[in-house]
């Protein structure tokens, strides 16, 4: 079967996007091959073709759960058989998925490179026809790459296992210095290289500078009527905007990793379908989502890095239509994103002292621990041994990238409960079970629709009101399990620890120390220059992204914020009289930058780059409700 003739049959699309099919034809002849394609250019097609062309299966090393599990459920969709390997496994279901892999036909077995260590996966590919290796996110096995993880150095053993397989290497976001260091970590041999262009000439992309954030998203979502997302710093800020758009009319939804796979499945359909036009998130949407007709979408706050900036902006416009990317920038932004990112980097010390307590919290011994899996609960945690959880989360995640433990975050799992008989039923009952009266209680008082369907409930919250301690409160809770008055679904515990490495503190640390602080100065890096880019009002800002990814061009876009700026500002008034023109204005009144731009007769960007400026000398500064004053 051709190539073009899979595609139609189970992608329904009757044409390859650009660069594809040379691609596939790579693979197809057994080539080594690597793919930098920018986000929305089709990577996963790349592999999946030639892997359903060629006998046997395809082993996927990712690094994101989440991607492996939409990817295999959406090839399944298709009746295409596909396992992942996930965290949380147990020996006997790992040891039946493999048997099953081996003797089952399947064509993809989705793989972490954590789990790939394992000498039971390791052994069981070995009996495997294999008839590609593909390595999704392949930035990560640079040392220089974005989210660099060292378990990603061990994928060559597949090379070792299988030494006539070839290989693809895909990603979205490499700068062109780590391509080389790729090949030579996946040991290609006379690799074809194929490299998408990043340059997205139908986004036109706008840095706003303003005080009023809320009035500029407004105006922005009435300007580009259509679908959008607007990705914000936290969870609670999802819910904030949502229900501020919400009472403003616009059609709107919202989406993070706390709610429940449930609710997650319902929004995306929501917004896909376009019942809901406006999608509020947390940089946690959007991977592996390819919806076609998104006309803008809108940081709210700054990005972390230009490589997540640029593929969370190139959700926009995929089907080639004009479309808009919007970073809504405030003065204190700039600190705020050091404080998120920056400050809270943890250090060797920080990292060996969280590491030593997390051992001690599940009560591992010096030179035990391996594989074992542990439900963790990361609130109780940090306040067990007053941890600052900012920074512990942040070692947590440097532990998991670096291969010493594996943490699984469930935050769909919730305790939920009903009352399963009548209410004048329920107080006959307490009557002769007097010690259950308070909890039962607190449970009505908190809960009003418990006796109707399964309720959420905050154990912590029902602990506190009740004035009983934890073991107290799921004693009782089971006795009114067991005694059918209610249903009851326990899950206390936010998160899952999975220790890959034994117990040996410090030891056990010093090998990443290195690797970590490699990656604290590749955070620093990342974090300039999303300042630069906000900042660099002279250069064409696609003309700026470009670059950071090593591409050049010598046309400016004419549509971004920079060349639209330049534009207008053609014959209008010097910086100079702004400057004065404001000064005279903050003479009277301290004033807002909207009421600002009411007086003056200039652009908004000339407004706060002479704003800027007058700061910068201690002409005017900022007051507490966020207006200018004459200093």
């Amino acid at each position: 079967m051709h190539s073009i003739e899979v595609l139609e049959r189970y992608w329904n699309y009757t044409s390859f996007k650009p660069l594809q099919e040379d691609i596939i034809n790579a693979v197809i002849d057994n080539e080594d091959t690597f793919a930098l394609l920018p986000t929305g250019g089709g990577k996963s097609i790349c592999f999946q073709i030639p892997a359903l062309i060629k006998d046997g299966t395809c082993i996927v090393v990712s690094p994101l759960i989440a991607l492996m599990k939409d990817q295999v459920n959406a090839l399944k969709q298709k009746g295409i058989k596909a396992i992942a390997l996930t965290s949380g496994l147990s020996y006997k279901d790992l040891d039946t998925l493999l048997d099953n892999c081996i003797y089952g036909n399947y064509k993809f077995l989705y793989l972490s490179p954590e789990r790939l260590q394992q000498p039971l996966v390791q052994e069981r590919i070995q009996r495997m026809k294999v008839n590609l290796i593909a390595v999704d996110e392949a930035h990560c096995i640079s040392q220089w790459g974005n989210d660099f993880r060292p378990a990603y150095k061990n994928i060559s053993v597949l090379r070792d296992i299988h030494p006539h397989v070839n290989c693809i290497a895909l990603t979205a976001t490499a700068k062109y210095d780590i391509v080389s260091d790729i090949i030579k970590n996946l040991d290609f041999v006379s690799p074809k290289i194929f490299q998408g262009s990043f340059n997205r000439q139908n986004i036109a992309y706008q840095v706003i500078h303003t005080d009023d954030k809320l009035y500029h998203l407004q105006n922005l979502l009435k300007k580009h009527d259509g679908s959008a997302i607007i990705y914000v710093r936290n969870r609670r800020a999802t819910t904030e905007i949502h229900n501020f758009l919400t009472a403003k009319g616009f059609s709107s939804t919202f989406y993070h990793g706390g709610i429940t796979n449930k609710e997650k499945q319902e929004r995306l359909e929501q917004w896909t379908n376009n019942r809901k036009k406006i999608m509020v998130a947390t940089t946690a949407f959007g991977m592996g989502i390819d919806k076609a007709n998104v006309k803008t979408v809108i940081h709210f706050n700054l990005p972390e890095s230009l490589e997540s900036y640029y593929q969370e902006a190139g959700r926009a416009g995929r089907d080639g239509n004009d479309a808009y990317a919007y970073i809504l920038k405030q003065h204190i932004d700039e600190d705020r994103l050091k404080n998120q990112f920056l400050s809270t980097l943890p250090s060797i010390d920080y990292i060996k002292l969280v590491y030593n307590k997390l051992c001690n919290y599940f009560q591992i011994s010096y030179g035990e621990g391996k594989n074992t899996q542990h439900q963790f609960d990361f609130k109780t945690f940090c306040s067990t041994y007053s941890l600052n959880s900012s920074i512990t989360y942040n070692v947590l995640i440097a532990l998991d990238r670096n291969g010493i433990i594996t943490l699984a975050q469930q935050f769909n799992f919730r305790t939920k409960i009903q009352f399963l008989i009548k209410s004048d039923q329920l107080f006959h009952y307490l009557d002769k079970n007097l010690k259950l009266n308070t909890l039962v209680k607190v449970l009505l008082r908190t809960y009003g629709g418990i006796f109707d369907y399964e309720t959420k409930v905050n154990l912590n919250l029902v602990i506190k009101k009740s004035d009983l301690d934890e073991k107290e409160v799921l004693k009782q809770l089971q006795i009114l399990e067991k005694d059918s008055i209610i249903s009851l679904q326990i899950a206390n515990t936010d998160s899952e620890v999975i220790f890959l490495k034994p117990r040996e503190d410090d030891v056990t640390i010093n090998p990443i120390s290195k690797t970590i602080a490699l990656q604290h100065t590749l955070k620093h890096q990342q974090i300039q220059a999303v300042i630069d880019y906000i900042n660099n009002d002279k250069t064409c800002k696609n003309k700026q992204l470009l670059s950071y990814f090593g591409e050049k061009i010598e046309v400016n876009c004419g549509n971004c914020s920079v060349c639209r700026a330049n534009e207008t500002e053609k014959g209008l008034v010097s910086k100079d009289n702004i400057s004065e023109q404001i000064l005279d204005a903050l003479n009277k009144d301290d004033l807002t930058s909207r009421q600002l731009l009411n007086r003056i007769d200039c652009t908004e960007t000339q407004l706060f780059q002479s704003l800027t400026e007058l700061i910068e000398l201690k002409k005017i500064g900022i007051t507490e409700t966020n207006t200018y004053k004459k200093i």
